[in-house]
């Protein structure tokens, strides 16, 4: 199996191309079939009809040549010479009497002691009028009689045996050799035909290989350029690249409606915020459900204030506009910053784990900070109040790797893969945590523009590990 899988490693049988050559094969290996067994049949029937056609000639003329001989000769000479005439070493003839039904003349190839074949021949009682083939132990014969009248009068009845046993094994291994030849030659025809067609949908692939790569930022200046590709490939082509800039112009425009309207939004927000936060803190004159409600109303703004903020950073990359000051920073100081200052917003027990020596990475500071509160507050949101936060961080060859642990609730083993996914949140639980779904995307896209990696690891009521690793 495993020496199949080498031979042929992906073998897709939904494919168009297997369906395609199996279908090709098929239809040639049955029609070389169809054609090879018309052909043998035909050759046969040739080389019968040529032997049929030979004995009946003998049988015809015998009688006649035993008459011009009787003329001068007594019958029973007469009938030796005729036969002797017309004898060869593969053709047996022999007159049986018709009264005692012995032989009365035959050929001298004709000796019933010589062999059981010919004994069994002669043992024949009535023999056909018209020739027919004959088996006896694996030899094959071509036999006839007929009526002997010699001047009008009965002397017995002729028979015929022709010998095709040497043609009939020539053409059995002819046969037997054309098979060969036609199985070799169908592999052959196979090996083209899978060949050609491969080629003839490499354009295809091509087409796959290169679609596949396309990013969304790469909408509005990929183009499928398909130089040696039959027409219709070219036309495939043709669609995917008018599809491709529908796709990059709808994705503009849905890009610079959300810039526009985070920027819109945002401002106005900014200064509702900050009026329900100068209200606030002149409170003395309001009702406790006056302070409720307007505490509720800068909540809600300030965080909406944020998701717009989200939603910028995202469309900044998206276009690639968003600006990364990537050098060298340390890692170990950083990750201490952003712990002091989650421990300042949510008064959480954040543990560091980290080695004494530096860890230096390239990135950008800024956006890194951004990334571990990120990630800090998701753990403190996701997690049980008395359990702390913990940040692992170590080296491991050129990458500088960041962990960061909670014994929270966990995420399902189906959502893991699309926690990163903008918008998308995994349970009612987090949904109700006030949380939005652009956390996550913001954190992917910011390491990956920054050329590292980040990954989840999750166990239902055991918690939770954020894995970021940064090209050192």
């Amino acid at each position: 199996m495993s020496r199949f899988n080498k031979l042929f490693p992906k073998i897709d049988t939904f494919s168009l191309q297997f369906r395609l050559t199996i279908g090709i094969i098929i239809v040639s290996a049955f029609g070389l079939a169809g054609l090879a067994t018309w052909t043998g049949w035909k050759m046969q029937r040739i080389l019968i009809d040529s032997h049929k056609r030979n004995i009946q000639e003998i049988a015809s003329r015998l009688p006649r040549d035993v008459e011009v001989y009787s003329e001068m000769l007594p019958i029973e000479t007469a009938l030796q010479k005729a036969i002797d005439n017309r004898t060869e070493n593969d053709t047996l003839l022999w007159v049986k009497s018709q009264d005692t039904n012995q032989i009365v003349a035959k050929s001298n190839n004709l000796n019933p002691v010589s062999g059981s074949n010919i004994a069994k021949l002669i043992s024949i009682t009535e023999m056909p009028d018209k020739a027919e083939i004959y088996v006896v132990k694996g030899h094959y014969f071509v036999l006839c009689g007929e009526k002997l009248r010699i001047k009008g009068k009965l002397i017995g009845e002729v028979s015929i045996a022709q010998d095709i046993t040497r043609d009939q094994t020539m053409f059995v291994t002819l046969l037997h050799n054309v098979g060969i030849a036609g199985i070799v030659v169908i592999v052959i025809i196979s090996a083209t035909i899978a060949f050609y067609i491969k080629n003839s949908l490499q354009p295809l692939r091509q087409i796959s290989q290169m679609t596949a790569v396309i990013q969304a930022e790469d909408l509005d200046s990929y183009k499928l350029h398909l130089a040696q590709a039959p027409t219709e490939v070219k036309e495939l082509a043709q669609t995917v690249n008018m599809m491709l800039s529908r796709l990059s112009q709808a994705w503009e425009k849905e890009r610079q409606f959300t810039s526009n309207i985070s920027h819109e939004l945002r401002t106005p927000l900014t200064v509702v915020y900050g009026y329900l936060q100068s209200v606030l803190r002149r409170q003395q004159n309001l009702t406790e459900i006056q302070k409720e409600a307007l505490q509720t109303a800068a909540s809600e703004a300030e965080r909406t204030i944020h998701i717009l903020q989200d939603l910028l950073d995202l469309v900044r990359i998206d276009s690639r506009y968003g600006n990364f000051d990537i050098k060298p920073c340390r890692l170990n100081d950083i990750v201490s910053d952003v712990v002091k200052m989650a421990y300042k917003n949510s008064n959480r027990q954040i543990e560091i784990e980290a080695p004494t020596h530096p860890i230096i990475v390239k990135a950008d500071s800024n956006k890194l900070e951004k990334v571990l509160l990120n990630l800090i507050d998701n753990a403190i949101k996701y997690s049980h109040p008395d359990t702390p936060i913990i940040i692992k961080l170590k080296q491991i060859k050129n990458e500088g790797i960041i962990e960061v642990f909670d014994n929270g609730y966990g995420i399902p083993l189906q959502h893991q893969s699309r926690i990163f996914e903008r918008f998308y949140r995994a349970d009612e639980a987090r949904s109700s945590s006030g949380g939005t779904g652009l956390g996550l995307s913001i954190v992917k896209s910011f390491i990956e523009s920054m050329g590292g990696t980040v990954m989840v690891s999750s166990k239902i009521n055991q918690g939770s590990v954020f894995t970021i690793t940064l090209p050192c």
